[in-house]
């Protein structure tokens, strides 16, 4: 019975650390997010920052296809 246990524990141990791992990138990486965002919202204009949040009260998906900072070049570019 106590190896069962022991080799339990040990079996917890390692999936702790795994975790506490986990948990160390996602917050690196929200970290990485948080400041790309405050970024982008710096460099938006009232426009685009309006728009973006009706779209996010209608549920529509953001356009990926342009930039949210440079609207000004949509059409301007060549052709495909």
């Amino acid at each position: 019975m106590d190896l069962v246990k022991s080799h339990l524990m040990y079996a917890v141990r390692e999936e702790v650390e795994v975790l506490k791992e986990q948990i160390k990138e996602l917050r690196e990486k929200n970290s990485q997010l948080e400041q790309e965002n405050n970024l982008l919202k710096t460099l938006a204009s009232p426009e685009q920052l309006a728009q973006f949040q009706a779209q996010l009260q209608t549920g529509s998906p953001p356009a990926t296809t342009q930039p949210p900072a440079q609207p000004a070049s949509q059409g301007s570019g060549p052709t495909a």
